[in-house]
């Protein structure tokens, strides 16, 4: 469009461009949940919301998530734990601390009861 193409000749484009595999909804899923997931360590929760919000369909939403390896996404998450952990002041009480785990897990977009029992075994552990 911002290049002045319209109508049938934009339709045209358009169909191209998908029967070639330029425009892939499925294709973007994938490579947005694994980016996100292995660059900014982001939950499945927080990446399926941000596939809803781009318009993207369950079907492709699925696909994109089943890109995560389930090793590598509780791997992940204890990392991301065990970093927080390591730079949470020693005088916060060990509620605090579990607290402010919880935080960390569930703002990156892990599912709650998940972050909790991971957090757990972290706070249970020797610092």
């Amino acid at each position: 469009m911002q290049w002045g193409v319209y109508g049938e000749d934009l339709e045209n484009i358009l169909a191209d461009l998908i029967a070639e595999g330029f425009l892939d909804e499925e294709r973007f899923a994938r490579s947005f949940a694994r980016g996100k997931f292995r660059m900014k360590q982001w939950g499945r929760l927080r990446i399926a919301g941000e596939l809803k919000k781009r318009g993207i369909s369950d079907y492709c939403l699925r696909a994109g998530l089943s890109e995560i390896e389930e090793e590598d996404y509780l791997q992940t998450l204890r990392d991301l734990l065990s970093k927080k952990k390591e730079q949470l002041d020693p005088a916060y009480t060990p509620f605090e601390r579990m607290q402010l785990l919880i935080r960390q897990g569930i703002g990156k977009g892990y599912e709650t009861d998940l972050v909790q029992r991971l957090a757990a075994e972290l706070g249970s552990s020797e610092s």
